[in-house]
């Protein structure tokens, strides 16, 4: 990890906690998403994180948007397109597995169950086996979420009895500052840094710190040899009482700190390369087209 010579920028643009009536600013229709998303990728992203929305702006896993979703960015960008299978709080495992039917490149697998906030985000044992075999068989490379520390010796567990990811390659990210989780600190990323050294030879980490975490972790991230992620899902404050005005801001952020550790942003090839997601892949095109989403 040390050897790094980019970084990789994720943007998580909307997220499923906060609502546009309080956000307005948050990124909720295909066309505000892909816009987004543009926008990100010309200033350094290289992933691109979703989570989606309905008609009414609430957090959805319906397929049919999901696989417009899919379709839009791969048309509109070069971005890796990463689905969250976490989804709300409140999704059903079985609607949480149907998200990879939508065919992204990238999907997440949270490593544990963890309060979150008044909530409690539940990931069974059964549950992670079932969505990283399915991502196996699929071609969709994983990133592994991890809320606390405990949860890398999980996936320790998980590439022993079944297996590396597709590609080859373990890319985690830590989730850090949510309230039931680990905290955003310096000494929680050198913690999960160096358990991360048990895990296999080259696997490489982002981190995101929510909330007023935010910069800590971003700082400490790139100090380690880390990767970032950033967007409207984890931060909506950029400096005391000065809220957030678009991802964007957030993006330029990053690739002003990244630029900063001699560490320029990855383009969207290069992280392909590292991750070992495919440039073409077919069979994980989604069958709904965009002018049919639309």
């Amino acid at each position: 990890m040390r050897g790094m010579t980019g970084t990789l920028i994720t943007v998580a643009p909307t997220g499923a906690e906060s609502s546009k009536a309080d956000v307005p600013a948050l990124p909720v229709t295909l066309d505000e998403l892909v816009a987004t998303a543009k926008e990100c990728e010309a200033l350094g992203a290289s992933i691109i994180h979703v989570h989606i929305r309905d008609a009414d702006a609430r957090p959805t896993l319906d397929q049919g948007r999901l696989r417009a979703t899919v379709a839009a960015l791969r048309e509109s960008t070069g971005l890796i397109v990463q689905l969250s299978s976490g989804g709300a709080v409140t999704d059903p495992e079985s609607d949480r597995l149907a998200v990879l039917d939508a065919g992204p490149e990238m999907a997440s697998c949270t490593m544990g169950t963890v309060n979150f906030g008044d909530d409690v985000f539940l990931n069974r044992w059964e549950f992670i086996v079932d969505l990283h075999t399915r991502m196996q068989e699929r071609g969709i490379v994983p990133e592994y979420e991890i809320f606390d520390l405990g949860q890398l010796t999980t996936l320790q567990r998980l590439l022993g009895k079944y297996g590396l990811p597709f590609g080859g390659h373990v890319h985690v990210d830590l989730v850090m500052g949510v309230p039931g989780g680990m905290p955003g600190t310096t000494a929680a990323v050198a913690a999960c840094e160096q358990a991360i050294r048990d895990l296999p030879e080259g696997t490489t980490f982002s981190a995101t710190g929510v909330g007023r975490s935010t910069l800590p972790v971003m700082l400490a991230s790139l100090s380690a040899g880390g990767h970032l992620r950033v967007g409207m899902e984890d931060t909506l404050t950029y400096a005391k009482g000065r809220p957030v005005e678009s991802n964007m801001q957030l993006v330029a952020r990053a690739v002003g700190f990244a630029q900063l550790a001699q560490r320029p942003p990855y383009t969207p090839a290069q992280a392909r390369e590292l991750l070992g997601v495919p440039s073409n892949h077919p069979d994980r095109r989604p069958e709904t087209g965009l002018k049919a989403a639309r």
